[in-house]
């Protein structure tokens, strides 16, 4: 499933509104990678968003 594992982003659904004001289904997913992060000096595999990605960076660089 496209969740991510830190912030818990998953995806939303809405609609499409076209300029004659008609509504068709759709839906918005996550930037979700698989990526492995480093938790307690550890290697772990985890499902990130991009954004959560990013944050990470700065945190240990």
């Amino acid at each position: 499933m496209a969740k991510c594992q830190v912030c818990g982003k998953s995806p939303q659904f809405g609609h499409n509104v076209s300029h004659s004001l008609r509504r068709t289904k759709r839906n918005w997913l996550p930037n979700i990678q698989k990526t492995i992060v480093m938790v307690d000096g550890r290697p772990k595999r985890m499902k990130l968003c991009t954004s959560c990605l990013r944050t990470l960076a700065k945190k240990q660089g």
